[in-house]
């Protein structure tokens, strides 16, 4: 299999090689993660052999520094000519000018909405695509085969039955718990869930059809975020921080002390080296009176090419673009890095719908709601701090999702208005 898809990359590869005038070096950037990180290299050595007069210079950067160096370099006329970005990040770039919209003659409109999931059109912006991904991501729930077993309890398919299956792990009480039942971690992506998936499924929408306005400030934005918090303040089944550090719900997971677990299919090979037990991914639960209605949150990176790229550099990076989305690159993404490919075709195989691990995310597709960010961390922040006072101040969560709603609406005024 392996042999195949090395085949077909080079093809890929191969396909987009055209003489260059001169030799050209790109500078690619992306985050530090390890699978990430060494898929590239394996890819830049594959498009170099095909574009002998093309050098890719790939540079990495701590997570929590990567969007502040971004935006720090471009402006400046120094940093990459091609850039992985998060996708709620978009709108502050092209604002910026640090984004040069995608050659229409290269990426033409029809064909990425034809080839393309639905869920990349957030990273169309005043009618043009400034970036595509390589894959996308969902959320699904991760959990300890062994617990479960231990514990005589089945993977549950409800919220209702999340909670029994977490009363019946955890193991201690707040704050000296041993084992628990929920990895909480409101800043993971906790707070996506109950944004995009808790909210709908109670009946509301988060923000209007136009993006413009955060309508959560309702009753089902008030039983999200009561429902969610309850599971820590009522329930008992975790508390956040757990472990140390930003990974620290995942952290505990692979140390075996968490039944279970919210996360993005990212996570898959993290957790597949790590874990030294058995351990299985579900479909994000429903409500027992609303099964009917599901709910998913939608992410990507992307990659786009910034103004540093001119002249031959430029026609390079639309070369090196087009191979990194291209459908080989995808398989191969999805082998070493395992996130969902971002192509239609590969996304709708029914043996990637039918695995075990990956089907749950792929399932989700068709109702995953991928966010317009227009401040991505300011948003964030909005919705963590509401999470956290009703977890570590006692506030109501109608009060907390109050304030959450203002200040996300200030944000979003200020880039509209």
């Amino acid at each position: 299999m392996k042999k195949l898809l090395t085949l077909a990359l080079t093809v890929s590869a191969a396909a987009f090689a055209t003489a260059s005038a001169a030799p050209v070096t790109l500078t690619y950037w992306q985050y530090d993660y390890a699978s990430k990180v060494s898929t590239m290299n394996e890819l830049i050595k594959k498009f170099e052999a095909a574009n002998p007069d093309i050098t890719i210079k790939q540079e990495t950067f701590p997570y929590d520094a990567y969007n502040q160096k971004v935006a720090s370099s471009v402006p400046a006329g120094q940093g990459p000519d091609v850039v992985n970005l998060y996708y709620g990040w978009l709108p502050q770039y092209v604002d910026s000018g640090y984004l040069l919209p995608l050659p229409a003659k290269d990426f033409p409109t029809a064909k990425i909405e034809s080839d393309f999931v639905p869920m990349v059109k957030t990273s169309k912006i005043g009618g043009q695509y400034y970036t595509l991904p390589i894959s996308v991501r969902t959320l699904a729930v991760f959990y300890n085969k062994d617990l479960f077993k231990a514990a005589r309890i089945t993977p549950p398919r409800t919220w209702e039955d999340f909670i029994a299956a977490g009363e019946k792990i955890v193991k201690g009480a707040p704050p000296r718990f041993t084992t628990l039942g929920f990895g909480i971690q409101p800043d993971g992506q906790d707070y996506h869930m109950v944004r995009e998936v808790l909210v709908r499924q109670f009946g509301g929408s988060p923000y209007s059809k136009d993006g413009k306005t955060a309508t959560y400030d309702s009753d089902a934005g008030r039983k999200a975020l009561a429902f969610y918090t309850d599971l820590a303040t009522k329930y008992k089944l975790g508390v956040p921080n757990f472990f140390p550090g930003n990974n620290s719900y995942r952290d505990a997971f692979i140390a075996g002390k968490v039944g279970m677990i919210i996360d993005g299919s990212f996570a898959i090979n993290t957790i597949k080296s790590g874990a030294k037990f058995d351990w299985g991914v579900i479909p994000m639960p429903v409500f027992k009176a609303n099964p009917e209605v599901r709910s998913n949150f939608g992410s990507y990176w992307v990659n786009g090419i910034t103004k540093n790229a001119k002249g031959e550099k430029l026609d390079a990076a639309v070369k090196f673009l087009k191979f990194l989305t291209s459908e080989a690159t995808q398989r191969i993404w999805l082998d070493s890095v395992g996130e969902i490919p971002a192509s239609r075709k590969l996304a709708g195989d029914p043996a990637l719908r039918k695995d075990p691990v990956f089907g749950a995310f792929v399932g989700s597709l068709p109702f995953a709601h991928s966010t317009l960010f227009v401040d991505e961390a300011g948003q964030r922040k909005a919705w963590v701090d509401a999470i956290n006072t009703v977890l570590l101040k006692g506030t109501k969560p109608a009060d907390a999702i109050k304030q959450a709603a203002t200040d996300e609406q200030k944000i979003l005024n200020g880039y509209y208005k």
